[in-house]
């Protein structure tokens, strides 16, 4: 029997011609597109400047990424994040004449843990991206709740930093409410004859008779209020230890500071008022130093910010402290000096605001951590009687313009929120700012696998992550397993390989009938706190591969 035969062309041709045609065309198109230098393979990123997980001594000069084949020159993304999430360039990437790299200037980094995000578009249009950490100088420990805790600098364990108020500190803080209202009113005093000379007589004698009161409520105030904190810090540890607090640590040297200062006082209030005036900037500056801004960086600004609070603070409660004074003598003389307390006091109540602000944006990742802790409630609170005050404060400074005497009433609200606001910065000062990190404690239980996941201490740098997986006997170890940051904040970035290796555990975690691996690796991979989420990838040796997703948040 002939083959049957097809017209092609006008021409006839054997149909087994034909599908062989067919099939060559198959296997060469195969070829074309599966060969190992394939033209639309995804593109992958080969090199990268700075290298991942990577410290380095000085900042670099720009970050550089360089891919297996072209990417799209206009579109994606390249971007360098501070430990505080922020971006450090708004600087446009730019692509390489062959479109295989793209490079990000950078301003000058200080220490710190930065991370390297992008997102590019390979030039078959598939989307690539990723992120990495890297390490300038060597950076301070993030800041969280541990960092406002005395007894580290002693090196103690066992206690931890006061987060919130409990009803059996009632003592530290009415010594601090003590403490407090004596330094701004006893530094105020001291100021004022500098911005109120050539008032008149009536004024220097009830400065003369005051400051000295002032002075020695002050001296009380700082004895009680070391003598209380030093009894808290070394509660339960020898008596010996009370050297080593005021000799080798800060805190201590601080609190001598003081005491000096505050008998110092003595010998600069009969000197003249630009003397006076320093000794109170100074007496101040120690306080600062030693409060919470001398945690949080950028260190500088954040004193600085401390310690206009202060003086401003002192400025308003020295000057209504006279203006009291005054009107209990004589009302007229209480009005004319009121024109230029009304004036000096909403100047305070201005610098209060915006120095306050400052410090809050300092210490605070994001204004949603005033919801967090008992500092941020006390904040809110504080914020409201500056409001009120500044209420009251401009109803005064407007009756003084129009040349009338100040109102009793508005005069005695002014100094009940005055009393009101320095007790709440006397509790809310003693609390930290951010609340307390506890570290990952994950484990699933299961019939088929066991997974326990730990990040310690679980805050922004470096951490100690640690993953066991116990499979049955009959599956023996994991092949592998792999762990991935993803930031549930800033879910544009991509996620950051954690690299764990195997290590040998000693704990005693065994289970009957499973095979336990052990995985660990130690490095800054939270570069920054926030919401996170870790994703365990598990491959036992017949490839099966499961996958754990665990959320957990840091400070």
């Amino acid at each position: 029997m002939k083959p049957h035969k097809m017209l092609i062309g006008g021409q006839r041709k054997p149909v087994h011609s034909i599908v062989k045609a067919a099939m060559l065309a198959i296997w060469l198109c195969s070829m074309l597109f599966a060969g190992p230098s394939a033209a639309f393979a995804h593109a992958e990123l080969e090199g990268a400047t700075p290298e991942q997980n990577t410290k380095y001594e000085q900042s670099p000069k720009e970050v550089k990424l360089a891919f297996n084949e072209a990417i799209e020159a206009k579109v994606g993304s390249l971007e360098v994040l501070d430990d505080k999430s922020r971006r450090v360039t708004d600087a446009d990437p730019k692509t390489s004449a062959d479109r295989k790299s793209i490079t990000l200037a950078l301003p000058k980094l200080g220490e710190g843990v930065y991370t390297v995000s992008y997102a590019i578009i390979s030039a078959d249009g598939h989307p690539v991206s990723g992120s990495y950490v890297f390490v300038v100088g060597n950076p301070p420990q993030g800041v969280d709740a541990s960092a406002f805790d005395p007894h580290k600098a002693l090196g103690h364990e066992g206690h931890g930093a006061s987060t919130e108020l409990t009803t059996n500190q009632f003592i530290i803080y009415a010594v601090r409410s003590l403490y407090y209202a004596a330094l701004l009113w006893t530094a105020g005093l001291m100021i004022w004859p500098l911005l109120a000379r050539g008032r008149g007589s009536m004024l220097q004698d009830i400065q003369k008779k005051w400051e000295p009161i002032a002075l020695r409520t002050l001296l009380v105030s700082v004895l009680l209020y070391i003598f209380v904190h030093a009894r808290e810090i070394l509660k339960g540890y020898p008596s010996g230890d009370y050297s080593k607090l005021f000799l080798e640590t800060s805190v201590g040297r601080e609190w001598i500071a003081m005491l000096v200062l505050a008998l110092a006082g003595f010998l600069f209030v009969r000197m003249h008022p630009l003397a006076r005036t320093l000794w109170a900037a100074a007496i101040l500056g120690v306080e600062s130093w030693s409060g919470h801004a001398a945690v949080f960086s950028p260190k500088a600004a954040s004193i600085l910010f401390d310690w206009i609070h202060l003086l401003a603070a002192s400025v308003w409660a020295g000057g209504l402290t006279l203006l009291l004074l005054l009107w209990s003598k004589d009302r007229k003389e209480a009005g004319r000096f009121a024109v230029v307390f009304s004036r000096a006091a909403l100047l305070s109540l201005m610098l209060l605001v915006l120095s306050g602000v400052g410090m809050t944006l300092l210490f605070l990742p994001s204004l949603k951590y005033l919801f967090y802790t008992s500092w941020g409630t006390l904040l809110l609170i504080k914020t409201g009687l500056v409001v009120l005050v500044l209420g009251v404060g401009g109803t005064l400074h407007l009756k003084v313009r129009k040349g009338e005497l100040p109102i009793a009433v508005l005069l005695r609200a002014d100094a009940a929120l005055m009393a009101l606001i320095i007790i709440v910065a006397a509790l809310f000062t003693y609390i930290s700012p951010l609340p307390a990190n506890e570290p990952v404690t994950y484990h699933q239980m299961g019939d088929k696998m066991h997974v326990s996941f730990r990040v310690t201490p679980n805050k922004a740098g470096d951490n100690e992550f640690t993953v066991k997986v116990w499979l049955p006997d009959t599956v023996g170890e994991a092949k592998s397993v792999l762990v991935r940051l993803f930031s549930l904040d800033r879910k544009e970035l991509g996620p950051i390989d954690v690299p764990v290796k195997p290590f040998e555990d000693t704990e005693l975690t065994d289970f009957d009938g499973f095979v336990k691996s052990a995985y660990q690796a130690k490095g800054p991979f939270i570069p920054f706190a926030g919401r996170w989420e870790a994703e365990i990838r598990i491959m036992d040796k017949d490839d099966n591969e499961t996958v754990q997703k665990v959320d957990f948040r840091n400070y």
